[in-house]
């Protein structure tokens, strides 16, 4: 009996001690988990030209020479899905770069980029070329309310 009441003991005490030790693991993983998603929000490049110019300029300019017309075959409406993907995402980029001035206005012009890209990404998917059409206009639209407020009215696009 006492053999067998050292051996439960025993694996009790050994139980606790694997537990603790686990939880005690799992506490420094969600640390440094919080610790690497802090980084993950610092912009590359904070110059919101030069982010302009390298990561919109030349999507936008993908984008609009296959959005002229309804696409005419697979190859174009992968384009017209990864370009509009890319501004939808550029959307969520731009939240984490908000001015210090009017920042509200920035919110809601970057979360409209957002929804309105992802729209004409799911438009493409379903290759609905006049929601398409209808989603990229509204996404211009809005580009162009933006650089009216932020960049004085320069870098106004064309749909």
């Amino acid at each position: 009996m006492t053999s067998k009441l050292r051996f439960y003991s025993f694996a009790t005490l050994l139980f606790l001690v694997t537990a603790g030790w686990l939880w005690s693991g799992s506490i420094s993983l969600q640390a440094a988990s919080a610790a690497d998603n802090k980084d993950a929000a610092e912009p590359v490049e904070p110059d919101m030209h030069e982010f302009m110019e390298y990561v919109f300029q030349p999507t936008f300019k993908r984008l609009k020479p296959v959005m002229a017309a309804a696409p005419a075959d697979n190859q174009a409406w992968k384009a017209i899905k990864a370009d509009s993907l890319i501004l939808a995402e550029g959307g969520n980029l731009l939240l984490i770069r908000q001015p210090k001035d009017d920042a509200a206005d920035w919110i809601k012009h970057s979360v409209q980029v957002r929804d309105f890209g992802g729209q004409l990404y799911r438009a493409a998917k379903a290759k609905d070329y006049t929601l398409a059409r209808k989603h990229y206009e509204s996404m211009v639209k809005n580009c162009n309310a933006c650089h009216q407020q932020f960049a004085g009215g320069e870098h106004i696009l064309t749909p």
